[in-house]
């Protein structure tokens, strides 16, 4: 790390540890998007990136304030540690090669999802955020912008490599302070449908307006296919909101779809995303991503009991992606689980998605039968369109650089919002029982 990035990195170190708990949520973020996993200092083995060590920070700061007790873990948590011990453990089990960097992606992601359960304790504290969110986004649109018409990234003056550029229709792939033009798109797809639900809500507009437009802008600025069938799902799901309390049949809708789409396609199923995609010319490498597919289902005999290495999958292209894994590139989240630690590992990444999702529906329940809770209900609505975004992303690509900090971010906001209304919703059910239980008898000894 050179004297620029070593400063950045102690000033935030400094906010994550110190600060008020709102501000450490915007220490984290900012970690995200002005450091660069471009430098690194190798501690027995394991590669400490910037981001690691505000990591240290941000769970420091939460136990030591008690600002989360994992005497508190509820059922999500449960699963969500459940996910990852059991990718790593059969990991370690089934290889000798990797390991720092297996154990690592598992500590990276119950620190981060641990940190922010503690910073995130309702969906105001998310609100606040967004709304300040927008003060660091600007900035770095604006530097996004510069390396877009310089082709200069000026990334590089805190210590990020020089990269080959790569232009997609005569023009650059902004990759930013990220390590692929597609992350950087992730960046803004998935924050695009919280946005919308501050215009939805009267109170945060403005700022939800501003926060869409750089949304966009970053989108726009990646050029990347990804990232724009990000935002086609983003405002797809808003636009479902007149359904909200009819997903079950939507729910059925997409599942007839996709039936009879396979009845009628030549190609198996996973090339679906590949049509599309030529379909609306946005381009990306769609047919990579389906014969992927193809190619692990037709190898699924190698991997469903407990993955296979990575290695193993030289011969699913002609071509090599990802020449340091000597295998093919998994851009595929839920087979890069899968490679790793075998089927059970993706179905209990599945289990866990559909928990939130389950979960997001019964507060927004709650929340439809309480008064003047409309601006919670919209940021509900965004949280679950954001998850469907990750859902969809997630065949295009796999999280491999900084991108997580953010993922696991939003999935602790969504488990510590749905926790904290249902907390508040029994609370109010044992203090009415209690009062209800109480009032005869008093009435009854007065009489």
């Amino acid at each position: 790390m050179n004297a620029l990035s070593t400063a950045i990195l102690i000033f935030l170190v400094v906010v994550v540890l110190a600060a008020p708990r709102r501000w450490a949520i915007l220490g984290m973020a900012a970690g995200v998007l002005y450091l660069t996993e471009h430098v690194s200092v190798e501690i027995i083995g394991f590669h400490m990136f910037p981001i690691r060590f505000l990591e240290i920070a941000g769970l420091t700061r939460v136990m030591a304030r008690r600002e989360f007790a994992f005497s508190n873990l509820n059922k999500l948590d449960r699963l969500f540690l459940l996910v990852y011990a059991y990718v790593t453990i059969v990991f370690l089990l089934r290889s000798n090669e990797g390991l720092a960097y297996q154990i690592g992606l598992a500590v990276d992601a119950s620190f981060c999802y641990f940190i922010f359960r503690g910073l995130i304790a309702d969906v105001d504290d998310f609100r606040w955020f967004l709304r300040a969110f927008v003060f660091l986004l600007i900035p770095y649109v604006a530097i996004l912008a510069v390396e877009m018409r310089t082709t200069q990234n000026l990334f590089h003056d805190i210590g990020r490599a020089l990269v080959e550029q790569d232009f997609r229709a005569g023009r650059l792939r902004c990759l930013g302070s990220f390590r692929h033009p597609a992350l950087l798109g992730t960046l803004g797809g998935s924050f695009l449908p919280l946005y919308i639900a501050l215009v939805m809500a009267k109170k945060d507009r403005k700022w939800g307006l501003i926060g869409i437009v750089l949304c966009a802008a970053i989108v726009f600025l990646s050029n990347s296919g990804g990232p724009v069938a990000a935002v086609a799902v983003g405002i797809s799901g808003w636009t479902l909101w007149s359904m909200r309390t009819k997903m079950r049949l939507v729910r059925r809708w997409m599942l007839g779809l996709l039936v009879l789409a396979a009845l009628v396609m030549e190609a198996p199923v996973w090339y679906l995303p590949a049509r599309i995609s030529d379909h609306l010319g946005v381009g990306g490498d769609s047919w990579h991503r389906s014969h992927l597919m193809e190619m692990a289902a037709q190898d699924i005999g190698k991997w469903w009991l407990w993955g296979m290495p990575v290695a193993d999958t030289e011969g699913w292209f002609p071509y090599k992606l990802a020449a340091t894994l000597g295998g093919s590139d998994i851009t595929n989240q839920y087979l890069s689980l899968g490679v790793a630690g075998g089927l059970l590992s993706m179905i209990l990444f599945i289990v866990l998605l559909v928990k939130c999702f389950k979960s997001l529906g019964g507060a927004m329940g709650i929340i439809r039968a309480s008064p003047n809770q409309a601006e919670t209900e919209f940021m509900l609505w965004g949280l679950g369109v954001m998850l469907v975004v990750h859902i969809e992303n997630w065949f295009a690509i796999s999280y491999f650089d900084q991108t997580y900090v953010m993922w696991f971010m939003q999935l602790a906001a969504v488990v510590s919002i749905v926790s904290q209304i249902s907390f508040q919703y029994n609370f109010e059910n044992a203090k009415s029982r209690s009062f209800l239980s109480f009032q005869p008898v008093g009435q009854f000894r007065q009489g």
